[in-house]
Protein backbone atom coordinates (compact mmCIF):
# COMPACT_ATOMS: atom_id res chain seq x y z
CA UNK A 1 0.00 0.00 0.00
CA UNK A 2 1.37 3.86 -0.72
CA UNK A 3 1.04 5.60 2.39
CA UNK A 4 1.51 8.91 0.38
CA UNK A 5 -1.52 8.49 -1.85
CA UNK A 6 -3.03 7.72 1.97
CA UNK A 7 -1.86 10.89 3.46
CA UNK A 8 -3.12 12.60 -0.11
CA UNK A 9 -6.87 10.61 0.62
CA UNK A 10 -7.43 11.06 4.25
CA UNK A 11 -8.32 14.89 4.49
CA UNK A 12 -10.95 14.49 1.58
CA UNK A 13 -12.29 11.28 3.35
CA UNK A 14 -12.87 13.72 6.71
CA UNK A 15 -15.04 16.12 4.52
CA UNK A 16 -16.94 12.92 3.25
CA UNK A 17 -17.25 12.12 6.83
CA UNK A 18 -19.11 14.38 7.80
CA UNK A 19 -21.68 14.12 4.98
CA UNK A 20 -21.93 10.32 5.84
CA UNK A 21 -22.51 11.03 9.74
CA UNK A 22 -25.16 13.76 8.57
CA UNK A 23 -27.22 11.08 6.58
CA UNK A 24 -26.75 8.66 9.73
CA UNK A 25 -27.61 10.85 12.06
CA UNK A 26 -31.02 11.48 10.08
CA UNK A 27 -31.90 7.82 9.00
CA UNK A 28 -31.62 6.87 13.16
CA UNK A 29 -32.93 9.94 14.23
CA UNK A 30 -35.79 10.39 12.14
CA UNK A 31 -35.79 6.40 11.13
CA UNK A 32 -36.35 5.76 14.93
CA UNK A 33 -39.16 7.19 15.90
CA UNK A 34 -40.63 6.40 12.36
CA UNK A 35 -40.28 2.69 12.67
CA UNK A 36 -41.76 2.86 16.14
CA UNK A 37 -44.91 4.11 14.80
CA UNK A 38 -44.68 1.63 12.13
CA UNK A 39 -44.35 -0.97 14.47
CA UNK A 40 -47.33 -0.51 16.40
CA UNK A 41 -49.29 0.34 13.51
CA UNK A 42 -48.32 -3.13 12.61
CA UNK A 43 -49.87 -4.38 15.21
CA UNK A 44 -52.85 -2.54 15.52
CA UNK A 45 -56.42 -3.73 16.36
CA UNK A 46 -57.49 -1.79 13.26
CA UNK A 47 -57.36 -3.62 9.97
CA UNK A 48 -57.12 -1.16 7.27
CA UNK A 49 -53.74 0.03 9.71
CA UNK A 50 -52.14 -2.79 9.91
CA UNK A 51 -52.56 -3.60 6.16
CA UNK A 52 -51.17 -0.47 5.11
CA UNK A 53 -48.06 -0.58 7.52
CA UNK A 54 -47.52 -4.17 6.45
CA UNK A 55 -47.58 -3.21 3.39
CA UNK A 56 -45.29 -0.28 2.97
CA UNK A 57 -42.58 -2.25 5.11
CA UNK A 58 -43.26 -5.23 2.84
CA UNK A 59 -42.26 -3.08 -0.14
CA UNK A 60 -39.59 -1.20 1.34
CA UNK A 61 -37.89 -4.28 2.25
CA UNK A 62 -38.32 -6.21 -0.58
CA UNK A 63 -36.71 -3.65 -2.79
CA UNK A 64 -33.04 -2.85 -3.10
CA UNK A 65 -32.40 0.41 -1.73
CA UNK A 66 -30.15 1.69 -4.88
CA UNK A 67 -33.66 1.41 -6.73
CA UNK A 68 -35.39 3.32 -3.81
CA UNK A 69 -32.76 6.13 -4.23
CA UNK A 70 -33.04 5.99 -7.63
CA UNK A 71 -37.04 6.18 -7.93
CA UNK A 72 -37.25 9.30 -5.17
CA UNK A 73 -34.50 11.04 -6.82
CA UNK A 74 -34.84 10.12 -10.57
CA UNK A 75 -38.44 9.38 -10.90
CA UNK A 76 -40.08 11.10 -8.29
CA UNK A 77 -38.66 14.49 -10.14
CA UNK A 78 -40.34 13.68 -13.12
CA UNK A 79 -44.13 14.70 -11.46
CA UNK A 80 -44.89 17.76 -12.18
CA UNK A 81 -46.86 18.00 -8.86
CA UNK A 82 -43.94 17.51 -7.47
CA UNK A 83 -41.64 19.66 -9.68
CA UNK A 84 -43.92 22.45 -8.31
CA UNK A 85 -44.43 22.17 -4.69
CA UNK A 86 -42.12 24.21 -3.08
CA UNK A 87 -41.42 21.59 0.10
CA UNK A 88 -41.26 18.52 -1.94
CA UNK A 89 -39.21 19.73 -4.13
CA UNK A 90 -36.87 20.59 -1.52
CA UNK A 91 -37.12 17.10 -0.18
CA UNK A 92 -36.44 15.63 -3.85
CA UNK A 93 -34.62 17.70 -6.34
CA UNK A 94 -31.57 18.33 -3.88
CA UNK A 95 -29.68 15.29 -4.24
CA UNK A 96 -28.38 15.12 -0.01
CA UNK A 97 -31.98 15.63 0.89
CA UNK A 98 -33.34 13.09 -1.49
CA UNK A 99 -30.29 10.19 0.31
CA UNK A 100 -31.65 10.79 3.73
CA UNK A 101 -35.45 10.56 3.11
CA UNK A 102 -34.33 7.37 1.05
CA UNK A 103 -32.41 6.49 4.43
CA UNK A 104 -35.05 7.27 6.46
CA UNK A 105 -38.27 5.30 4.49
CA UNK A 106 -35.95 2.30 4.36
CA UNK A 107 -34.56 1.98 7.84
CA UNK A 108 -38.26 3.07 9.31
CA UNK A 109 -39.67 -0.60 7.67
CA UNK A 110 -36.80 -2.83 9.05
CA UNK A 111 -36.75 -0.73 12.50
CA UNK A 112 -40.38 -1.82 12.34
CA UNK A 113 -40.03 -5.14 12.07
CA UNK A 114 -37.18 -5.27 14.80
CA UNK A 115 -39.80 -3.60 17.57
CA UNK A 116 -42.89 -5.32 16.20
CA UNK A 117 -41.25 -8.44 17.10
CA UNK A 118 -40.13 -7.07 20.14
CA UNK A 119 -43.52 -5.79 21.20
CA UNK A 120 -45.03 -9.20 20.24
CA UNK A 121 -42.51 -11.14 22.39
CA UNK A 122 -43.86 -8.94 25.80
CA UNK A 123 -45.39 -11.07 28.62
CA UNK A 124 -49.01 -11.10 28.02
CA UNK A 125 -49.77 -11.44 31.52
CA UNK A 126 -47.91 -8.50 32.26
CA UNK A 127 -50.18 -6.53 29.75
CA UNK A 128 -53.23 -7.60 30.87
CA UNK A 129 -52.26 -6.55 34.75
CA UNK A 130 -51.50 -3.26 33.92
CA UNK A 131 -55.12 -3.07 32.04
CA UNK A 132 -56.76 -4.31 34.92
CA UNK A 133 -54.97 -1.51 37.17
CA UNK A 134 -56.60 0.89 35.04
CA UNK A 135 -53.63 2.25 32.89
CA UNK A 136 -54.61 3.63 29.62
CA UNK A 137 -53.39 2.23 26.38
CA UNK A 138 -50.48 5.48 25.93
CA UNK A 139 -49.36 5.37 29.48
CA UNK A 140 -49.09 1.09 29.03
CA UNK A 141 -46.68 1.52 25.69
CA UNK A 142 -44.40 4.52 27.26
CA UNK A 143 -44.39 2.88 30.87
CA UNK A 144 -44.55 -0.79 30.08
CA UNK A 145 -44.25 -1.69 26.56
CA UNK A 146 -41.87 0.15 24.63
CA UNK A 147 -39.12 0.70 27.74
CA UNK A 148 -39.55 -3.56 27.92
CA UNK A 149 -39.21 -3.70 24.14
CA UNK A 150 -36.77 -1.27 23.92
CA UNK A 151 -34.16 -3.93 25.76
CA UNK A 152 -35.68 -6.63 23.76
CA UNK A 153 -34.75 -4.77 20.22
CA UNK A 154 -31.31 -2.72 20.72
CA UNK A 155 -29.27 -5.99 20.13
CA UNK A 156 -30.82 -6.00 16.96
CA UNK A 157 -31.26 -2.46 16.35
CA UNK A 158 -27.66 -1.58 17.00
CA UNK A 159 -27.12 -3.65 13.83
CA UNK A 160 -29.46 -1.91 11.56
CA UNK A 161 -27.30 1.29 12.92
CA UNK A 162 -24.35 -0.72 10.73
CA UNK A 163 -26.12 -0.62 8.20
CA UNK A 164 -27.24 2.62 7.53
CA UNK A 165 -23.91 3.69 8.14
CA UNK A 166 -23.22 1.62 5.49
CA UNK A 167 -26.18 2.28 3.03
CA UNK A 168 -25.33 5.85 3.20
CA UNK A 169 -22.63 4.89 0.84
CA UNK A 170 -25.25 4.68 -1.76
CA UNK A 171 -25.72 8.28 -1.49
CA UNK A 172 -22.85 8.65 -4.01
CA UNK A 173 -24.87 7.37 -6.74
CA UNK A 174 -27.21 10.50 -6.53
CA UNK A 175 -23.46 12.68 -6.42
CA UNK A 176 -23.40 13.32 -3.20
CA UNK A 177 -20.24 13.15 -2.12
CA UNK A 178 -20.24 11.76 1.34
CA UNK A 179 -17.08 9.19 2.21
CA UNK A 180 -17.59 6.65 -0.95
CA UNK A 181 -17.93 9.88 -3.24
CA UNK A 182 -15.24 11.24 -1.80
CA UNK A 183 -13.39 7.81 -2.35
CA UNK A 184 -14.52 7.42 -6.40
CA UNK A 185 -13.26 11.00 -7.53
CA UNK A 186 -9.68 9.92 -5.52
CA UNK A 187 -9.66 6.76 -7.21
CA UNK A 188 -10.54 8.62 -10.84
CA UNK A 189 -7.46 11.18 -10.47
CA UNK A 190 -5.15 8.73 -8.50
CA UNK A 191 -5.86 5.32 -10.30
CA UNK A 192 -4.83 3.47 -6.90
CA UNK A 193 -7.99 1.89 -6.71
CA UNK A 194 -6.83 -0.43 -4.21
CA UNK A 195 -5.10 2.10 -1.66
CA UNK A 196 -7.97 4.78 -1.55
CA UNK A 197 -10.82 2.16 -1.17
CA UNK A 198 -8.87 0.10 2.01
CA UNK A 199 -8.70 3.43 3.68
CA UNK A 200 -12.08 4.09 2.51
CA UNK A 201 -12.42 0.69 4.40
CA UNK A 202 -10.87 1.79 7.60
CA UNK A 203 -12.98 5.11 8.19
CA UNK A 204 -16.96 3.04 7.25
CA UNK A 205 -15.05 0.52 10.32
CA UNK A 206 -14.06 3.06 12.39
CA UNK A 207 -17.60 4.79 12.23
CA UNK A 208 -19.28 1.57 12.49
CA UNK A 209 -16.92 0.78 15.92
CA UNK A 210 -17.46 3.23 17.64
CA UNK A 211 -21.54 3.68 17.05
CA UNK A 212 -21.71 -0.24 17.73
CA UNK A 213 -19.72 0.26 20.94
CA UNK A 214 -22.01 2.89 21.61
CA UNK A 215 -25.22 0.91 21.65
CA UNK A 216 -23.59 -2.01 23.26
CA UNK A 217 -22.84 0.73 26.82
CA UNK A 218 -26.38 1.38 26.56
CA UNK A 219 -27.50 -2.22 26.25
CA UNK A 220 -25.46 -3.44 28.96
CA UNK A 221 -26.78 0.12 30.97
CA UNK A 222 -30.53 -1.47 30.27
CA UNK A 223 -29.20 -4.62 31.47
CA UNK A 224 -27.72 -3.47 34.99
CA UNK A 225 -30.83 -1.23 35.73
CA UNK A 226 -32.94 -4.05 35.12
CA UNK A 227 -31.44 -6.56 37.50
CA UNK A 228 -30.75 -3.98 39.75
CA UNK A 229 -34.60 -3.15 40.05
CA UNK A 230 -34.64 -7.20 40.66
Amino acid sequence: MDFSIATYAIPFLLIGTKTTLFIAAFGVGLGLPFGILLATARISRVNTIRKCADFYCAVFRGTPMLVQIFVIYYGLAQIGLIRHNAVMWWLIGDSLHAAILAVILNTGAYTAEIFRTALLSLPRGLIEAAEACGMSPWVIFHRIKFPLALRQALPSYSTEVAVIVKESSLASTITVLEITGYAKRLMSETFAIMDIFVVTAVFYLTINVICLSALNAIERRLSFERHSAR
